[in-house]
């Protein structure tokens, strides 16, 4: 089995396919298993000493509508001793006032659960006005803006990997 298991809600396929090029760059399937949480159940995270957690912020400030479905079922999951990253699709120019949010709200259920928060992403190079995803003036994970940054995706996410591979220790 892959040691990191990652999950990801999507509503328009941009956060599939940035977990799909999160899972190249770390390695591939041998390393990264991918799970769609509109077919996961809580069990299934259960299995990895690693987890990623994607998902789009959506509406205004709203959790992707599968990861809202298993939301409160999270709660009977034990997370401690694993290390938790975080990475979300957002728009920072037209949803400013709640940009990555759903990061935000998925980081803090799972680090009270006993989740240990790895992969802080720098808040430099975006322009938003408030986030329910930062903690000491960072992000708690990698913030993808594919509507007004795309150029940066690839970038951004090579970059966030070689720094989770070392917090991961794969």
């Amino acid at each position: 089995m892959a040691k990191v298991g990652l999950f990801y809600g999507t509503q328009t396929g941009n956060t599939e396919t940035v977990a799909e090029l999160i899972q190249k760059e770390m390695g591939g399937d041998s390393v990264v298993s991918l799970h769609d949480v509109a077919d996961a159940e809580t069990s299934d995270l259960e299995g990895y000493e690693c987890l990623i957690i994607g998902c789009p912020t959506w509406n205004i400030g709203e959790l992707q509508s599968d990861w809202e479905g298993l939301y409160d079922e999270l709660d009977g999951v034990d997370f401690s001793g694993r290390k938790v990253a975080y990475f979300g699709a957002g728009d920072q120019i037209g949803y400013a006032d709640n940009f990555q949010d759903a990061m935000g709200i998925l980081e803090k259920k799972i680090s009270a659960l006993g989740g240990q928060t790895v992969g802080y992403w720098s808040t430099d190079g975006y322009d938003f006005s408030e986030s329910q995803a930062i903690r000491d003036g960072k992000f708690v994970g990698l913030a993808i803006d594919e509507d007004n940054q795309s150029e940066l995706t690839d970038e951004r996410i090579e970059s966030w990997v070689a720094q989770l591979k070392q917090e991961f220790g794969v």
